[in-house]
């Protein structure tokens, strides 16, 4: 897919991120004046899959979800997709969450990015420092993306697991941010993938569970 495809998509997919995160505040302030604002920030790992669903409906009431994933997005800023710069950024920031979710790094993880790890390290955290900026400070987790099964995309699970990985557990202790573990439990399970890089139905909501059961547990 050529960049301005992908800019596209994550345009119009940013568009109907706005909609529908408008109507979810409307409806769970209803039932609960102050409700728990919780924002997911990701790729198409997020916005492409149920996830966000599962975890509302694992969470309740008292919880509004947001799903601000943009197709394509990544952490490193020589991507020209880097999520910092996506509409939906601006958008996370005005939600004001006390509870953000960040699962980036899938896109990443590609053959010929040849990103540093050094670049990796600085791009992620300053995204992470614009959330921390908010007042409140929302608590913030990253969450260690699922394994990739398919390299016809040229997404590398080798990558994935050698640098990406690594580079978002340093991130977390450089920040004094929380991680979640979202690819052991999808160790070895192909058979949850629609296509070797994004999760089913079913997938989505092994990384629901487990990113529910961190905020519970917390």
């Amino acid at each position: 897919m050529t960049l301005s495809k992908q800019k596209t998509l994550a345009a119009a997919a940013v568009s109907l991120i706005i909609v529908l995160a408008s109507i979810s505040i409307f409806e769970f302030s209803e039932l609960n004046a102050s409700p728990i604002r919780v924002t997911c920030v990701g790729d198409s790992l997020t916005r492409g899959t149920e996830y966000t669903i599962d975890l509302w409906k694992s969470l309740g009431p008292n919880y509004v979800v947001c799903d601000l994933g943009v197709g394509g997005a990544a952490v490193a800023q020589s991507t020209g997709m880097d999520y910092s710069r996506q509409p939906a950024f601006e958008v996370a920031m005005k939600f004001k969450p006390n509870i953000v979710i960040i699962m980036l790094g899938t896109n990443d993880a590609i053959t010929d990015l040849n990103e540093t790890n050094t670049a990796f390290i600085a791009d992620y955290s300053a995204l992470v420092h614009q959330f921390q900026s908010l007042s409140p400070k929302p608590t913030i987790w990253l969450v260690e993306p699922p394994p990739i099964y398919n390299n016809t995309v040229s997404h590398s699970n080798d990558i994935l697991v050698q640098n990406v990985i690594p580079n978002i557990i340093q991130v977390a202790s450089q920040t004094n941010t929380h991680l979640i573990d979202a690819n052991t439990p999808l160790i070895n399970h192909p058979e949850l993938y629609t296509d070797g890089v994004h999760p089913s139905a079913d997938g989505a909501a092994v990384i629901a569970h487990a990113i529910y059961t961190a905020l519970i547990s917390h």
